[in-house]
């Protein structure tokens, strides 16, 4: 099982739902960086579980601890490791599917996969792994902070019920991190509706990365965009992305797709910000698609472990709509991506790689 992402700035994560505890180690971080923990912690309890009735109920602090790779409020150059302990598990709740696959889950192709799953919230399935996600996605955003580049994210459908606008700060203060403050109360309505009728409903999130240099990603392997979408479907129930004008551009002609050049930059954005594979000075706009939470609370047909029909009537806390806290990890593996692209950019030339290397006359 692979539990690594990236090639310069490399994270791995670790743990499970209703193990110990979960973490991860950073690996690739430049010496040096001011590393701030407040600043991590503080990511972490936007994701955080059990904040408002839009979430789920489970009560987790996801109070950080950095265990090594920093000193005296500096990276060192060495792999960041930080740890996150549980606090809050019911694993008895799941004690009743323990030989049973829910529908819309992964225990079906765990199980197979491994012969052997962990039922108890899921195990690595889970969208509590996220968590650790997050706090390697802090200390990439730290580093972006250096290089004046920020990465933002906010709700922009739930439901089908879309934003109409986009503002950000707004987003940072909803409780369900909307950009569209109008379309908030609809919003909210209907995640609580499903959630009365033990139900769940999907939504979309924005994920924008504003100042990116020009150059980021390479020409067919390895694109910014490839690596973005390789990053936003491994969170958990995404079904999907898209980059700038992704699928309406499908339905468009050429004339009204391309992105005329001036002397000081693109007059449109159809592209997202990026072309060919490679950033364009752009913003970088990802549109991310998350289908309903797949544990409800209502009376599911399934298989068991042995292939024998029976009923799943599911227990625990789970969120009405995962969109609203996966938007945060988008808004984390969107910097982790844009770190990577950063250090594996740096050797791009050869005056670049002397310009690191030549002692300045």
């Amino acid at each position: 099982m692979s539990n690594s992402f990236g090639k310069r700035f490399v994270f791995t994560t670790f743990g499970e739902s209703h193990g110990k505890a979960l973490g991860c180690i950073v690996d690739g971080v430049p010496a040096g960086l001011k590393i701030d923990e407040a600043y991590i912690q503080s990511e972490l309890d936007r994701r955080k579980p059990g904040q408002n009735e839009f979430a789920t109920a489970r009560k987790e602090g996801d109070v950080v601890e950095i265990l090594s790779g920093v000193f005296e409020g500096q990276s060192t150059g060495t792999p960041i490791a930080m740890v996150i302990f549980n606090t809050n598990q019911k694993s008895k709740d799941y004690s009743n599917i323990k030989d049973l696959f829910r529908p819309g889950h992964a225990d079906f192709t765990y199980f197979h996969k491994y012969g052997l799953r962990d039922y108890r919230g899921g195990g690595r399935s889970s969208a509590r792994e996220t968590a650790a996600r997050v706090a390697a996605g802090a200390i990439a955003k730290l580093m972006l902070q250096e290089l004046d580049i920020s990465v933002n994210s906010g709700i922009l459908s739930i439901d089908g019920i879309e934003s109409k606008t986009y503002d950000f700060d707004f987003a940072k203060t909803s409780a369900i991190y909307t950009l569209d403050q109008n379309m908030e109360s609809a919003q909210k309505e209907a995640i609580l509706t499903a959630k009365n009728r033990h139900d769940s409903v999907g939504g979309s999130a924005l994920v924008t990365i504003k100042n990116s240099p020009i150059g980021l990603g390479e020409p067919l392997y390895h694109k910014m965009d490839a690596l973005l979408a390789d990053a936003m479907m491994s969170i958990n129930a995404v079904k999907g992305i898209e980059i700038g004008d992704g699928m309406e551009a499908s339905k468009a002609t050429g004339s009204e797709n391309n992105d005329p050049i001036r002397e000081d930059g693109f007059t449109t954005n159809h592209s997202g910000g990026i072309l060919g594979g490679i950033t364009n000075g752009d913003e970088i706009t990802i549109k991310v698609h998350f289908k309903p939470t797949p544990s409800i609370f209502q009376t599911q047909k399934t298989v068991d472990i042995h292939n024998h029909e029976v009923e799943c009537a599911l227990k625990g806390r789970h969120d009405p709509c995962v969109a609203i806290r996966g938007s945060i990890v988008a808004e984390a593996m969107a910097a982790l991506v844009t770190a990577d692209m950063l250090l594996l950019n740096m050797g791009r030339t050869i005056d670049n790689l002397k310009a690191s290397y030549n002692k300045s006359k």
